[in-house]
């Protein structure tokens, strides 16, 4: 979700005659995007703000803004812990932020504007320019907030409650962005499975089939899921839709039936199981992944015990994972029986280690085997993979089910000029790593025209 709010906050300071830097000497404005979902998150937050009163010290003109769900959340008194922050700006603020800036340069000014609104995304929003030839995926938001209230998160407190945008407006997105050569769409939600509810709107399910229909459109994600709102009917999605990828991120968050009902979760682990099960009926070959929070408070060894079990049974692709943290206004905050930090940094790795060995096992059952893979960029690693080629580009991308492959393509591109971006090829795999695949793709071939010029390419 923060991924894809600092894609808006670039785009909508373009028009204004900015572009990004790496480079913070050089920056006339610098926005921190903030989580705080965990305590962690928002101690690097302030860290890394803090780091920034030298650099304000030298250049009295620049701009420094606190954004996302820790500005949210801590509204003015950011200025009091960070007195050289100009701006604090809250979840629902993004689109104001341009007007906040250009007032905070000319009035030499500090705003905090940490208003809820109604309205997700401005639709002259949707207009701005999305450089696709940098990523051929990107992120869409169907709706923003949550009413779930776990007992340990803080979201529908700093995101709001559940708010969906029409699907006209989603399909019109997507639209723009296909035009501009995006070819993989993911589609964003705290809990997409509850989409157009509240507004009486299509289901998620059929927001599925419309955005299916988008020509051009190569591959369709979405997060994030509640197991309780799971329906059938997107269960059968992955029977019928061409487009939608075999990749479901289903967070349980523990495999403790106790642990669970005192997080509020509302499904017991057999409840998740068995979700688990229609959608391998519904999708054989589906990659599963979850969230998991180790530590929550009265968690014990034999609570533990029951989630390295439900890993275990349902054999996971990958996990995140993390140490529960008391977070503000959260309900679990005020539980008693908190977990010592010793022990929960103990199960958190013993939770990775378990996880790790399922993993790697299914990556390298994989080895030898043809994948279609979407290439996204130019590898970002370059070395270390036994059997690759250095001396030649090394491309990466993921497959329909959500592994990372790297590759090296042996031959030349076929007219395709200088870059595979956008396109989907066949690679061989021919290594599993812990976290990734490499292969190769041999000379390539144009199998299909599409619409709108694209192809598609396999070895």
């Amino acid at each position: 979700m923060n991924v894809n709010d600092s894609d808006w906050i670039f785009r909508m300071m373009k028009p204004l005659g900015y572009q990004a830097t790496t480079v913070l000497e050089k920056a006339d404005v610098i926005l921190l995007n903030t989580c705080s979902i965990r305590e962690k998150a928002e101690q690097k937050a302030f860290s890394f703000l803090g780091r920034l009163a030298a650099l304000k010290k030298r250049k009295p003109g620049i701009v420094i803004g606190m954004g996302g769900c820790v500005a949210q959340q801590e509204g003015e008194n950011v200025f009091r812990r960070v007195p050289h922050v100009d701006l604090v700006f809250g979840t629902h603020a993004i689109p104001r932020l341009p007007r906040m800036i250009e007032r905070i340069i000319e009035k030499r000014c500090r705003i905090a504007d940490v208003k809820m609104s109604q309205r997700i995304i401005e639709p002259e929003a949707i207009q701005l320019p999305v450089e696709a030839e940098q990523t051929p995926c990107q992120f869409v938001t169907i709706m923003r907030g949550c009413d779930n209230f776990c007992a340990y998160c803080v979201v529908p407190y700093v995101r709001g409650r559940e708010t969906s945008r029409h699907p006209d407006d989603i399909l019109k997105e997507i639209q723009m962005l296909v035009d501009g050569g995006v070819r993989e769409v993911t589609l964003l939600g705290q809990n997409v499975n509850s989409y157009g509810k509240k507004e009486d709107l299509c289901s998620f399910s059929e927001l599925l089939e419309k955005v299916n229909e988008i020509s051009g459109l190569r591959r369709i994600r979405f997060t994030t899921s509640h197991p309780k709102d799971l329906s059938d009917e997107l269960i059968d999605a992955f029977r019928h839709l061409d487009k939608l990828c075999h990749h479901f991120h289903l967070p349980v968050q523990s495999g403790s039936d106790r642990i669970l009902k005192k997080m509020n979760r509302r499904y017991t682990k057999d409840q998740y199981i068995k979700k688990i099960e229609k959608l391998r009926a519904a999708c054989p070959g589906i990659a599963i992944t979850s969230d998991f929070i180790v530590g929550f408070p009265g968690e014990t060894d034999d609570d533990f015990a029951d989630t390295l079990a439900l890993i275990e049974d349902v054999g996971f692709d990958g996990v995140f994972a993390f140490i529960y943290s008391d977070r503000p206004q959260a309900p679990a905050r005020d539980f008693d029986s908190k977990v010592p930090l010793s022990i929960k940094k103990t199960r958190l790795q013993a939770l990775l280690d378990f996880q790790a060995k399922i993993t790697i096992h299914k990556n390298k059952a994989l080895v030898g085997s043809n994948l279609a893979v979407l290439v996204e960029g130019e590898s970002k690693k370059q070395t270390g993979a036994q059997g690759v080629e250095n001396d030649l580009i090394q491309w990466s991308g993921r497959t329909s089910t959500n592994k990372i492959v790297n590759f090296t393509l042996k031959g030349d591109l076929n007219g395709l000029g200088e870059s595979l971006v956008g396109n989907i090829v066949e690679v061989q795999i021919q290594k599993a790593l812990s976290h990734s695949l490499w292969g190769t793709c041999q000379n390539l071939r144009a199998i299909s025209p599409e619409s709108k010029g694209e192809k598609s390419y396999a070895a």
